[in-house]
């Protein structure tokens, strides 16, 4: 449903925001398992979208610009690639125009569902959630 460009992305920030402190991108790819180019190419695209920031020398790395509690699913998601809204007819039948079918007015609900579970969702609240599993994450022992 998702692009691995949105998967590699949640997954990137999810461990910044875990860490709490800058990691390389090294790190991040190992950790997230994302390959290190493809991910050097998406952490450039989302520190020039404002996601990231990036700091090279000693103490360096990327991390998230804003805390975990600011920052939701929904604005990672739509930086890298938004969640597609059907508009109008898709098959371009003049008669639907922007009335939806009965099909596509339930695709463009669900994703529209999506979109507000997303827009309620921070990146904090996923760390914070009662579950045994760690993201991404094997426990402390795997911390720099």
């Amino acid at each position: 449903m998702f692009s691995q460009k949105v998967e590699y992305a949640l997954r990137a920030v999810i461990y910044l925001a875990f860490e709490g402190e800058p990691r390389t991108i090294d790190r991040v790819a190992e950790v997230t398992h994302v390959p290190g180019p493809y991910l050097a190419k998406l952490v450039q695209e989302m520190v020039r979208l404002g996601l990231l920031r990036s700091q090279r020398g000693v103490g360096g790395g990327i991390a998230l610009v804003k805390s975990p509690a600011e920052l939701t699913l929904l604005e990672v998601v739509n930086a890298v690639d938004p969640i597609p809204r059907i508009r109008s007819c898709p098959l371009g039948i003049p008669s639907h125009g922007v009335r939806l079918c009965p099909l596509h007015a339930k695709l463009d609900k669900a994703a529209a569902e999506i979109e507000a579970a997303f827009a309620s969702t921070t990146l904090a609240d996923l760390l914070a959630e009662p579950n045994p599993s760690i993201p991404l994450c094997h426990g402390p022992a795997d911390r720099e």
